[in-house]
């Protein structure tokens, strides 16, 4: 990157972390069940809610305990389970036009951090009627209050409960942006285990990557706080001690519980800190190819780790102590090393590889133009990198005949 962009990118960081003390963030009201929801509704004085999910959510039969909750509260609801991976402009309207017939003044985000994002983004167009969601695209162009919101995570992962990102990809472009205002927070987030009990080995693993990556990401970078830093070392300690037990026996409530802390917290830290590149890259992935995101972030992670080389060194090493993988006196070089290989092992245990076999080299320059463009001033990440370097990391991303991928399709 050159200098004179280099510096452009580091004085907004630089001006954004100073302003964080005084911007309006704020954490979700935690509630441990759905059955919750009902005695919330009536205390807000709310009389409908629209609940958006997918059909492999509706399918499952998950969304039974909240639907017979409200029903058994008299509280009308109205079902949207056309929520793709990546939802879409499509998505959202659709939606939009349910909470509008059927005269909703709340809404529920169902599942995913797909599901929960179109939830937000369904919410805004609610409040902002006139304004399309590509004029909501970046950074505080919302303002306004949102209707009643809540999100029920079904995988421990996106931590899109907590989050004011919503992201949304364009059904015609299929260019995928966020939309980042401080009223798209949920105002409760639902952690309730049982939801997530039955979601098979891949995703749960795909999935809890992707809050490890929230946690390192918020780590790393040049914008934390006292508070993102103990969030993410927290995350990180949860993922490491209850991934594994989830994996393998996806019945094991207190474990699912506390990969949904975790996934809560390392959302919690994102928010405020920010993500870096490997998430850029994922966005830009799941945008053109529909590339699961928790699946992209994984096998993307310990990648971008390594290009950012000893600069990150000794935050690994922080992050190897919370996860048990080296001591306080144990050399940064060596934590950091015993840490990515750690998540290198991960991958290998959960059979998710090193390739994303979707790309095609012709679409890396513009897959790096979207990257570079999302990424670039607004991340603070460790190392700063242009489109132009950006390119090599899709180039070792590419499946090739002597490296098959093991990713799970």
């Amino acid at each position: 990157m050159n200098p004179l962009r280099k510096m452009y990118c580091r004085t907004f960081q630089t001006a954004f972390k100073i302003a964080l003390p005084f911007l309006p963030y704020r954490k979700p009201e935690v509630i441990g069940s759905v059955k919750a929801i009902p005695d919330i509704m009536k205390k807000k004085r709310r009389t409908s809610v629209l609940i958006i999910t997918d059909k492999g959510i509706r399918n499952l039969g998950l969304t039974k305990r909240l639907e017979k909750a409200l029903s058994d509260s008299q509280i009308p609801f109205t079902v949207y389970d056309g929520t793709v991976a990546n939802p879409t402009t499509i998505n959202v309207a659709e939606a939009l036009d349910l909470y509008l017939e059927n005269r909703c003044d709340a809404i529920i985000g169902f599942g995913g951090g797909s599901s929960m994002d179109c939830a937000k983004a369904v919410g805004a167009r609610a409040t902002k009627p006139n304004q399309p969601l590509s004029k909501m695209k970046g950074i505080l162009k919302v303002h306004k209050k949102l209707p009643l919101l809540f999100a029920i995570p079904t995988t421990a992962g996106t931590g899109s409960e907590t989050t004011l990102a919503a992201v949304i990809t364009d059904a015609e472009t299929r260019h995928k942006y966020a939309i980042n205002d401080f009223p798209l927070i949920p105002r409760y987030a639902v952690l309730d285990p049982k939801v997530t009990a039955s979601l098979p080995p891949a995703i749960t693993a795909a999935t809890g990557m992707d809050a490890l990556t929230h946690a390192v990401e918020a780590f790393i970078g040049n914008s934390t706080t006292y508070a993102t830093r103990k969030d993410a070392l927290l995350a990180t300690r949860l993922i490491f001690e209850n991934i594994d037990t989830v994996y393998e026996n996806g019945s094991d409530i207190d474990a699912r519980r506390n990969m949904l802390h975790a996934s809560f917290y390392a959302g919690c830290a994102f928010t405020k800190s920010y993500v870096g590149y490997v998430h850029a890259i994922a966005h830009s992935l799941g945008g053109e190819y529909n590339v699961p995101h928790g699946l992209a972030n994984a096998v993307i992670l310990p990648l971008v780790l390594e290009t950012y080389g000893g600069k990150i060194n000794r935050k690994l090493h922080k992050l190897a102590v919370a996860a048990r993988l080296a001591d306080k006196d144990t050399p940064s070089d060596e934590a950091a090393a015993a840490f990515i290989q750690a998540v290198k092992d991960m991958k290998k245990r959960f059979q998710i590889g090193d390739t994303i076999p979707e790309i095609h080299d012709v679409d890396i320059p513009k897959l790096a133009h979207y990257a570079d463009k999302e990424a670039n001033p607004l991340y603070p990440v460790p190392v700063l990198m242009n489109a132009h370097e950006l390119e090599h990391l899709y180039f070792r991303l590419m499946e090739s005949d002597s490296c098959r991928s093991e990713t799970p399709v």
